[in-house]
């Protein structure tokens, strides 16, 4: 059983030239957004405050708001979408909503395999995708992605459906870095697996071990961080019976959710955004995004909050983001090929 790893990569970061600690400016933002954390209302009242820059939001589900931002075409109002997973960035893109834009604080304080290879969107926040497991139960836990096609785990599995997009993320980074056959064999494995049809979310894939459903569960860390900073119903008076386990430490390492944002492509306050941008990569926001929302920052060597530290250092895996979001539709056929429902 192994609930630590490798510490994750660090790269240098400057903090000269970040948007929180420049002038006072004037304006507006018309902010899009996904993200539904009520902790979110710290980062965006901080700068206002710091740059004197209102924010107008609008918030939506990711698909309804890159639809509308669609709809809305050279007179939309939108500056900045921000969302979850690579999936839903590279949609933004794909359906020309973004732009690109050049920053060099960006450049320098996100690493580059957390940007788009045309800079129309940047990640600010991860999560890592991991495996958890009953300590009582499993002796000798999966210790790799691999491990959870393995026959020996039939019947133990839970995860979450084809249709979410942390799956389909990370079934495209198997692609990336294994190919299509390898990919499909795996979520062949894995369906054969299963203890359950997918259901619910990833708390309900770690609920399912406490009721005995399933003996593993693949969830996003901030899940199970949450679960160990407030009262979770079903998961923290019973989040010590579950042990976890960064997959693939000695290869490509554990697989990464982004939460990121673009500048929109017919952006009113094109300049005010950038600078929007350019705070949620301070050492102040990154902070915040431990801090308030149990994530892992993207700029290196930023404090975590106590309880995303308690899950341990780790290897992340490097793969360049935009390579992996070439691949989510091939992920999608490959698990409508396999039956994963």
């Amino acid at each position: 059983m192994r609930e630590t790893a490798p510490m994750m990569k660090t790269t240098t970061a400057i903090a000269a030239a970040l948007i929180a600690t420049s002038a006072v400016a004037e304006g507006e933002l018309n902010l899009y957004s996904s993200r539904h954390y009520d902790t979110d209302e710290r980062l965006y009242s901080d700068f206002e405050e710091a740059t004197g820059i209102r924010i107008n939001r609008i918030e939506g589900k990711a698909d309804e708001l890159v639809a509308r931002m669609q709809a809305e075409g050279a007179n939309s109002p939108a500056d900045v979408l921000i969302t979850v997973d690579t999936s839903r960035l590279s949609r933004a893109k794909d359906a020309g909503i973004l732009q690109a834009i050049d920053s060099p604080v960006l450049e320098e304080r996100i690493p580059a395999n957390l940007q788009d290879a045309d800079n129309q969107w940047f990640g600010f926040s991860q999560r890592g995708r991991i495996i958890f497991f009953d300590k009582a139960d499993v002796t000798e836990p999966p210790m790799t992605y691999a491990d959870l096609a393995d026959p020996k785990y039939k019947g133990q599995v839970c995860i979450r459906s084809s249709t979410n997009e942390y799956n389909q993320t990370l079934l495209a980074a198997i692609v990336t870095h294994e190919g299509r056959d390898a990919a499909k064999a795996w979520a062949e494995g894995v369906v054969a697996n299963m203890a359950r049809d997918p259901q619910g979310g990833d708390t309900d894939q770690l609920r399912g071990i406490v009721s005995g459903e399933c003996e593993i569960a693949v969830s996003n860390t901030y899940y199970f961080a949450r679960a160990i900073r407030t009262d979770v119903k079903g998961l923290s008076d019973s989040r010590e019976m579950l042990g976890w386990a960064f997959p693939d430490q000695d290869g490509n390492g554990a697989h990464m959710n982004l939460s990121g944002a673009g500048v929109a492509a017919h952006a009113p306050n094109r300049e005010n955004a950038i600078r929007f941008l350019e705070y949620l990569a301070s050492d102040q926001a990154q902070v915040y995004f431990s801090n308030g929302n149990d994530e892992y920052p993207a700029v290196a060597g930023v404090d975590l909050a106590p309880n995303v530290a308690s899950l341990g250092a780790f290897k992340a895996d490097a793969v360049n983001l935009s390579e992996v979001a070439a691949n989510i539709p091939e992920a999608q056929k490959i698990f409508n090929e396999v039956g994963w429902k």
